[in-house]
């Protein structure tokens, strides 16, 4: 079996894919990830990068071209290459929240990315532009525009009191 030279960078890649399929695994997220597809009646088939593709989900929420739980893509109303050929990246976007999982250790990412939307929303106005995790999968290949810090969402709150009063 030939080698391949030490500048390659998918040998090494193939290894740590492995390495966060088999963390995402044990850490709970992948076989939720797997239960939210069977719930969604998606079609499961094994994808790139280790990663579990769940095309046609059906559920209605979250809203999103696609979405990860652990090391299992979902992909609402359709096939990831259409995703990809819409929005360029997306498969990559996704890895890393793949990945964010891994490094969360599972199943505490949920309520922290839950507490990175709503900081995003106050500071921003909406729940991805400010988001951690959003922004460290990279906001434009996942669709997401950048939006300027104005404390939207604390003025609307301030407004809602006001009204309230």
């Amino acid at each position: 079996m030939p080698t391949r030279p030490a500048t390659d960078p998918v040998a090494p890649t193939r290894a740590a894919h492995r390495v966060r399929a088999v963390g995402n695994a044990v850490n709970l997220t992948t076989p939720l990830g797997l239960l939210v597809a069977l719930a969604g009646r998606a079609t499961l088939r094994l994808g790139p990068e280790a990663l579990v593709v769940a095309e046609g989900y059906r559920l209605p929420l979250p809203k999103a071209g696609a979405f990860t739980v652990g090391g299992v893509v979902l992909v609402p109303h359709g096939l990831l290459t259409g995703v990809e050929l819409r929005q360029p990246g997306t498969l990559a976007h996704e890895s890393r929240h793949a990945w964010q999982y891994f490094w969360c250790l599972g199943l505490p990412f949920l309520p922290l990315y839950a507490l990175a939307s709503g900081w995003s929303w106050l500071r921003r106005g909406d729940p991805a532009s400010g988001n951690w995790f959003e922004r460290d999968a990279g906001l434009m290949t996942g669709g997401y525009p950048e939006r300027p810090v104005t404390n939207a969402g604390l003025r609307r709150i301030g407004r809602a009191l006001r009204l309230v009063r």
